[in-house]
């Protein structure tokens, strides 16, 4: 018994004696010189500790370093990767001895990283390590790992481990972007590789702090690419992110799981994410997506998703490919109402800077730029920046005022032009197909549109879309044209197209054309009265081309029991004024729709000018005069009033100077 106090208390001197006696006879910068040989030999780059390095046996295996760095990339600046103000690690020393490693401690201090991409595309993180000097047998002979394998890190514990005051810088030669993560401070709990692990912590960037939370069942499992149960929890003020499901790291993270996002300001978070959204509207609002979610890597695919952008709300499946040059995007939706006004820029925007242009007089026509098109740009070239196909199926659309139906479109986006193919549209109690281009690939963007509308009303229609109220009925169009420049007013001066309409069983407001033959005092100069009349028609037909913005008609042609009207003229859409002759006609006959239009009978040119939003109407009293004059002396004399006609050696007689004279002669006056 006295022997073993003995050996037990010279076991206790020894200890004492290693934990004050052997720190100072180990030659620590030996030591320290070793872990940074090792550290070289690993990344291929110099190490360098520059201040204390400190060794401990007991209790607990211990050293710390203080200002550490790694140097960086040749040629790439800074010139120190990775500096460190101080790193403590603390082992416990008895579980060492069985194989079991037990970090009780490790803490790493205001550590400051710097990552960058070169203009090669080489990023500064790829390390080259260095082939060590000895040989195998040097080191001597390999131990297989018992249990026939598993990771190296099979025994590891963690306790305090913590990262303080942490910063990561990122910068890309290529597009010149970079960032600066601030303020890191993150906390681990590792009981054991087979353990849970969780890791709490938050970080700043661009002056929002952001909370992060992960949760692994086991890490080991993770490490080895097997799946395990896997979480994420971001939140800050700009975005909410939550991932709960499976995950293993195999070269690239892979996840299969549930997912929650949801962003207060898809504006905001642009802009706080460095990349400002310089769009029109007032859109881009709050988005909220929950659905299933498939990751490998940069490919993400959204299963049985449910989403919202503002007050657009919608189910389907979206996929994201971020692998090559540029992303692609491909979506599967069904939206119900979408409201688009909130992403387009206001209507009738002057130019910035430009005094506000009082409106017209009545019946006057409205000056260039005084109204209705805006002068803000236009950029398309945000359309370059990804690809994509998208199927969207819509409930109800709206545009400006223009109200859709039910429609289906197919969107593609590719080298920065974006179709959209509708192959379905409810219109205005009718149907459609259209075909809209915007191309962004040019300096200057330009848009197409290509339609094909049947059966729809007009009166809703046209008052939706331009400002007209003037024509009811049944139409049908079509219209095919093309425009360019940099603003909404640049693009309608430069449209260039073709295009027919038809107007079945309707009506023109403001004018009795029939009245106007009749009584042209009453029709022309009773505005009141014209306010309340209008003209039926059984069809109204025409076709057009418009050339730089100007649309121009010949063969303007409406047909109506007892009347025919004739007309042509232009539209001036830049100026949105109209500047027309008609020439109604009192026929002897009531055939409507499908009648004759060579029908005898009294015509009244009429002259329809000014905006279209306030139209106005006169008679054309020259025209009417000769008409008639050239009627009269061809019952007398036929031929007469056509050029190179005439009897003869009889010179053709010239027309009344004076149109109020044969003016009498026709109304009775």
């Amino acid at each position: 018994m006295k022997k073993i106090l003995i050996g037990l208390g010279a076991l206790v001197v020894l200890l004492i004696a290693a934990a004050f006696i052997v720190p100072a006879l180990i030659p620590v910068e030996t030591y320290k010189n070793q872990v940074l040989a090792q550290i070289e030999s690993a990344t291929g780059r110099k190490a360098e500790i520059a201040g204390d390095f400190k060794l401990a046996v007991l209790p607990n295996l211990e050293f710390s370093a203080g200002r550490f760095s790694l140097a960086n990339a040749t040629g790439t600046a800074p010139a120190q990767m990775v500096t460190l103000d101080k790193m403590t690690v603390r082992v416990a020393l008895f579980p060492l001895l069985s194989g079991t490693v037990v970090v009780d401690s490790f803490v790493l201090e205001k550590p400051e990283i710097f990552l960058s991409v070169d203009r090669n595309g080489q990023p500064n993180w790829q390390f080259t390590a260095k082939q060590p000097a000895e040989t195998p047998s040097a080191r001597g002979p390999t131990r297989p790992a018992e249990g026939g394998g598993g990771s190296p890190l099979a025994g590891l514990t963690l306790g305090d481990v913590r990262l303080v005051d942490g910063r990561i810088t990122y910068a890309d030669a290529r597009s010149g972007a970079s960032y600066v993560i601030d303020d890191i401070n993150m906390k681990v709990s590792l009981p054991s590789l087979s353990s849970p692990m969780k890791a709490d912590g938050s970080l700043v960037w661009n002056k929002e702090k952001i909370a992060l939370a992960l949760n692994i069942a086991n890490p080991d499992a993770f490490l080895n690419a097997k799946p395990t149960d896997f979480g994420v929890d971001v939140s800050g003020a700009p975005v909410k992110l939550s991932f709960k499901g499976k995950a293993a790291n195999d070269k690239v993270f892979k996840g299969q799981g549930a997912l929650d996002l949801d962003v207060p300001s898809v504006r905001k978070l642009a802009a706080w994410a460095g990349k400002p959204l310089d769009m029109p509207g007032t859109g881009l609002g709050p988005l909220k997506i929950a659905g299933n979610v498939d990751v490998d890597g940069a490919k993400i695919a959204f299963r049985d998703a449910r989403f919202g952008l503002d007050e657009i709300k919608g189910t389907g499946e979206l996929n994201f490919d971020g692998n090559g040059q540029k992303p692609h995007a491909g979506a599967r939706l069904a939206l119900e109402t979408v409201d688009l006004n909130p992403y387009l820029p206001p209507e009738g925007a002057a130019d910035k800077g430009t005094p506000a242009t009082p409106a017209p007089a009545a019946g006057a026509p409205a000056p260039a730029g005084a109204q209705g098109w805006s002068d803000e740009p236009i950029d398309l070239s945000p359309l370059r920046q990804a690809d994509a196909d998208l199927d969207l199926t819509v409930g109800a659309l709206k545009m400006r005022k223009i109200s859709i139906g039910k429609s289906h479109v197919g969107v593609t986006l590719k080298g920065g032009k974006l179709v959209a193919d509708l192959t379905e549209m409810a219109l205005y109690q009718g149907n459609g197909k259209a075909t809209v281009t915007a191309n962004g690939a040019e300096q200057v963007p330009s848009v197409a549109l290509s339609f094909n509308l049947a059966n729809f009303q007009a009166n809703p229609f046209l008052a939706d879309a331009i400002d007209m109220n003037r024509l009811e009925g049944t139409a049908n169009a079509t219209l095919d044209v093309q425009g360019r420049g940099a603003s909404q007013r640049a693009i309608v001066s430069s449209l260039d197209g073709n295009g027919k309409v038809q107007f079945l069983n309707g009506a023109i407001r403001g004018i009795n054309l029939a009245a106007m033959v009749r009584n042209v005092q009453g029709a022309f100069l009773d505005k009141s009265a014209r306010e309340q009349q209008k003209t039926d028609f059984s069809e109204l037909t025409g076709t057009y081309t418009i050339r730089s913005g100007i649309l121009s008609n010949q063969d303007l042609e409406l047909k109506s029991p007892l009347l025919r009207v004739e007309g042509k003229g232009t539209v001036d859409l830049p100026k949105r004024s109209v500047n027309y002759r008609v020439e109604p006609k009192v026929a002897a006959t009531t055939e409507g729709q499908g009648g004759r239009s060579d029908v005898a009978g009294l015509m009244v040119p009429v002259i329809v000018e000014g905006p279209w939003d306030d139209l106005s109407y006169r008679p054309d009293l020259a025209g009417v005069a000769k008409e008639k004059a050239i009627e009269q002396l061809q019952k007398v004399m036929p031929g007469a009033g056509q050029s190179g006609t005439g009897a003869p050696g009889v010179p053709t007689p010239s027309l009344p100077t004076k149109p109020q004279d044969t003016l009498k002669g026709l109304f009775g006056k």
